[in-house]
């Protein structure tokens, strides 16, 4: 069996962590784990006074000891963003000792400020060395993320009936991270192969996770204040938004409506090219349809309902922060009605 190697990167550290996992998991097999791997990270790298990638490369040029193979996971690559720096593995990649799998992780430690783009040279010579480069991470469009839960869901073994299905994507929202491990403690519990409907999944779900900006204010143009409100609630209380990022979200949604509002504008294409919108015209369709339907008048009122908010949020009104954009949201969604 060859050298292999591969590199994974991703701004989902749970992901990540659990893609590095698995590849471990399974170079390793039915091996002694403490006798094949050997794992650095940011600390391994520091000698001296400066941080060189030599530990990694040394390691992966050991032969193994008592076993046939050696796995060498990288951990905290993104210490390493230069030509130079990357030089030592480049070259090694060029000739890779037979019984070494290498594990490379883009990612940041402790020491570094901030994580740079994977470096080009690194994937085209991981490309080169036959290894593979795989993103871990969640699609941020709608249907991109859906299929990555099918796969996941597929990859456990589980059966999920349509409803139990939604219920559990709903329920995690953005936090889509945790999907992994609640389904590996549904795989525990019922096995593999058995249809698990919403009664199964409900008590293993755990809290709501939050939701994308676009639920909060598809809710709030539904005209559906509950639905609303509880969209705001999880975007304040199941993710890391604070209320005035909350805020900001509404404005800049309103904003746009303000200035399609009244503009001489054909369609979606110059509604997206008067917003400076790039790429698909969709949300400029959305901003342009719902202007219409508010009107003058309308937009005018949420701006003005917007403009009161940010003032209390600023300490104009004694009244606490979530209860300002409670009221908020709910005044917007009366307008949508």
């Amino acid at each position: 069996m060859s050298a292999t190697v591969v590199l994974f990167h991703g701004g989902d550290d749970v992901l990540l962590s659990n893609e590095v996992r698995n590849r471990v998991a399974e170079l390793v097999g039915d091996g002694d784990r403490g006798l094949m791997v050997a794992e650095l990270n940011e600390a391994a790298y520091l000698v001296g006074e400066e941080y060189g990638i030599a530990p990694l490369v040394d390691a992966a040029q050991t032969p193994p000891f008592l076993t046939a193979r050696r796995v060498v996971v990288g951990r905290e690559m993104g210490r390493f963003s230069t030509a130079d720096s990357l030089a030592p593995l480049l070259h090694y990649l060029e000739n890779q000792l037979e019984t070494t799998d290498l594990v490379l992780v883009w990612e940041k430690g402790p020491a570094l400020q901030r994580l740079g783009a994977v470096p080009k040279r690194l994937t085209a010579a991981v490309a080169e060395a036959g290894g593979k480069v795989a993103a871990a991470g969640i699609p941020r469009n709608r249907d991109g993320a859906s299929q990555w839960a099918d796969a996941q869901i597929d990859a456990a073994g589980l059966r999920l009936r349509a409803g139990a299905k939604r219920r559990l994507l709903d329920h995690l929202g953005e936090d889509m991270s945790r999907l992994p491990a609640v389904l590996a403690t549904l795989s525990s519990a019922f096995g593999a192969g058995q249809a698990l409907d919403v009664d199964d999944v409900a008590p293993f779900i755990g809290e709501a996770g939050s939701v994308p900006p676009w639920e909060l204010t598809d809710a709030v143009e539904s005209g559906q204040i509950p639905e609303a409100l509880a969209k705001l609630r999880r975007m304040l209380h199941g993710g890391d938004r604070n209320e005035m990022q909350v805020l900001a979200t509404l404005h800049n949604h309103f904003s746009r409506l303000l200035r399609l509002d009244g503009a001489a504008v054909a369609g979606e294409k110059e509604a997206a090219e008067l917003l400076g919108m790039k790429g698909s015209t969709f949300p400029a369709r959305k901003a342009l349809r719902q202007a219409r339907k508010l009107g003058s008048k309308r937009v005018a009122r949420s701006i003005e309902l917007l403009a009161k908010a940010d003032l209390d949020l600023r300490g104009a009104t004694a009244v606490p922060p979530e209860a300002v954009l409670e009221v908020l949201v709910a005044r917007l969604a009366q307008l949508n009605r």
